[in-house]
Parts: C-alpha cells; sequence; structure tokens
C-alpha cells in the first residue's frame, strides 16, 4: 500500500501522544500514575469494544490469544512503568529525548527481521528527528537529574524504547492474521487487567474518584485519544513499514511543546523553533519516496477490517 494514507493515521497518532501528554500534565496531580493509566484505558477499551461488537466476529487461534495480550501488556505496562520509574532520576525532558531512539531501534529491529529494506534517507530521516526533538526540548534536555544514579533512569528510558520497538514489530503478524479492530481490543484489554491490580494497590477501587470538572473532561479526552491513537498506530502498523509509523511519535514532544505554550503558558525558545523545523525535515527525508497525495483516509481506515493485506 504504496501512499500516504497509513502515514496520515501515524501523524494523527503522534499529534494524540503529545495532546494527551499535556492533558495528563494537568490532571496527574489528582490521581495516582496507575489509577490514572487504569481510567485512561478503560475508557479507550469502551470506544473499541462497541465496534468489536457490532463488527463482524474474528475468531482468534487459541496459540495467538497469549502473544497478542502480551503485547498489549507490554505496550501499556511496560514501557510506561519503566518511563515513569526513569522520571524518579532523571528530568522529563531529557527522558523524552532518550525515549527518542524509538524509532531507530524499531528501524533496527524490522531491517533484522526483515520486514523492511534500510535506506539511507530512512536512517537520515530518523536521525534528524531525533536531533530535531532534542532541540525542540533545548537546554532542558541536557539538565542534570536530581538523583545520584543518573545512570538508572536513562537505563530505564531505553528500556522503555526498546519495549515499544518491540510491540511494533512483533504486532506484525497478527495484523497480517486479523483485522485491525480486534487486536487492537484484546491487547488493550489485557492491558486493562494488568493495570487493574496496580490501580487496586494504590487504593483506586476504595473510593470514587476525585476529580474536577475540568479534570474529568481531561480524563476523558485522554481516554478517547487513548483509543483511537492506538486504532490508527495498529492500522499504520499493517499498511506501511514499523519504521515509517514510529518515527511520527517524534511529533508528540512537539505537540506537548507547542500545547503546553497555548494552554500551559510555557515558553518556547528560537532554538525550539528549529527543532520543530528539523523534526518536520526529517520526517519529509524519511518518507521522501512517498508520492501519492493524502485522501480519503478516514475511508479507508474504516474499510480496513478485512485481514488481507498488501505487499509494501
Amino acid at each position: 500500500m504504496n501512499n500516504l494514507r497509513p502515514i496520515g493515521a501515524a501523524i494523527i497518532n503522534g499529534i494524540l501522544v503529545g495532546s494527551t501528554i499535556v492533558a495528563t500534565r494537568f490532571v496527574i496531580d489528582q490521581t495516582s500514575p496507575a489509577s490514572l493509566a487504569f481510567l485512561r484505558y478503560v475508557i479507550g477499551l469502551g470506544c473499541l469494544f462497541p465496534l468489536v461488537v457490532f463488527s463482524s466476529r474474528v475468531r482468534f487461534e487459541p496459540c495467538d490469544i497469549l502473544p497478542i495480550s502480551l503485547l498489549g501488556i507490554a505496550q501499556f505496562g511496560i514501557v510506561v512503568t519503566l518511563l515513569n520509574y526513569a522520571l524518579q532520576f532523571i528530568p522529563s525532558a531529557r527522558a523524552a529525548l532518550i525515549f527518542a531512539t524509538f524509532p531507530l531501534m524499531t528501524m533496527i529491529l524490522s531491517v533484522a527481521v526483515g520486514y523492511e529494506r534500510v535506506t539511507l534517507s530512512l536512517v537520515l530521516g530518523v536521525l534528524m528527528t531525533i536531533v530535531g526533538v532534542g532541540l525542540a526540548l533545548g537546554e532542558k534536555a541536557i539538565q542534570p537529574g536530581v538523583a545520584a544514579n543518573n545512570w538508572i533512569g536513562e537505563l530505564a528510558v531505553l528500556g522503555s524504547a526498546l519495549s515499544g520497538a518491540i510491540c511494533s514489530v512483533g504486532y506484525r503478524p497478527y495484523l497480517r492474521k486479523y483485522p485491525t479492530l480486534p487486536v487492537s481490543t484484546l491487547a488493550m484489554f489485557a492491558s486493562v487487567i494488568v493495570l487493574a491490580v496496580f490501580a487496586a494497590s494504590e487504593g483506586f477501587f476504595n473510593a470514587v474518584p476525585r476529580f474536577t470538572n475540568e479534570g474529568w473532561l481531561s480524563v476523558g479526552f485522554i481516554g478517547v485519544s487513548s483509543g483511537v491513537g492506538y486504532y490508527l498506530w495498529l492500522w499504520a502498523l499493517n499498511h506501511t513499514t514499523p519504521t515509517k509509523v514510529t518515527v511520527f511519535l517524534a511529533l508528540s514532544p512537539i505537540t506537548a511543546t507547542i500545547l503546553g505554550v497555548i494552554f500551559l503558558a510555557e515558553q518556547i525558545s528560537v532554538i525550539s523553533m528549529l527543532g520543530l523545523v528539523g523534526v518536520a525535515f526529517g520526517l519529509w527525508l524519511a518518507h521522501w519516496q512517498t508520492r501519492e497525495p493524502l485522501s480519503s483516509l478516514a475511508a479507508e481506515i474504516i474499510q480496513s477490517e478485512p485481514g488481507t493485506t498488501k505487499n509494501h
């Protein structure tokens, strides 16, 4: 499927990820991390489940249920847990910069297993997005951590990025075998079960969650964005190479920076603006061979439910 529709889906997902970062910043002081993650994916699952009920039913082979579930648990559990753990040792901007190596790791894994071929433009594009993210984050990305063992936090972020890269590549055989919607629903359902355990340890089920009206709106936005974004991400993975999808995660810190300026009165420097340009150039470079116009994205996504795929 050599066109821009899956790239459009990846762009939307990258923007949604950045938007949820800002919304999470707004509401995180009203709850605890695991409880918020549980609520987030319960709402996301609620967005996906009705669509599965009313779509054509798919029966998973028993041997596929466990690996798909483990991919969901890894993506929503391990990735987030390692990131939260890392933030005890290093600043969030530095963690975001290290996490920007996610697409590079994905490219290495994807090439190693034969899912895609490495090209000079792809490599330069991925590297340019990392540089662009670094510039956009500015001097905050190189500030020393608050703890003595900074290397622990850095390793945790690298482990988080590697887990995400493994998931990006690992989903491919199941997305080629089953429609995107039931795969995404099963993976998210498995993650919700695991997150419920962590939320229970924080006392989530002992009382009704208390949020302000704005807080509930933020939680709702985070949940809906997670459900929609996750489906779009898997759909894009099913229609183009993993690297060309994950490279658009570079848009998440960029989106968070822009929305932080608009809604949180944060400042943005000239160097950060250069970083935005660098990310845009890197994304263009990684996809410069694509020539077809972006059209009928919504219709193509809706019609993608049959489990058939095309060669890329």
